[in-house]
């Protein structure tokens, strides 16, 4: 199966207890992205997926849509619908 778009939210925990992506919005924004390609049935199109660190905690919480490699940061829950 070949996706035609991937959507990568950074879900990392940083160990030494400083702000990250995980905590700030991560694991929320996956559920969200989900709902949506579930609503909008394209389970076979498009994959919303935690990703480990993408190096840019300061700009959190962050995420990339490839094949474009679109960065965004500081993403809440009322950009979804314009990203999607």
């Amino acid at each position: 199966m070949k996706f035609q778009k991937h959507i990568f939210i950074c879900t990392n925990q940083r160990a030494d207890g400083r702000e990250s992506c995980g905590e700030l919005k991560g694991f929320e924004l996956i559920e969200f992205f989900k709902n949506k390609v579930i609503q909008n049935d394209l389970r076979v199109e498009v994959r919303a997926q935690r990703a480990g660190c993408l190096d840019v905690c300061t700009h959190g919480a962050a995420m990339v849509v490839y094949p474009e490699g679109v960065f965004y940061g500081k993403v809440e829950k009322s950009d979804i619908d314009e990203i999607f």
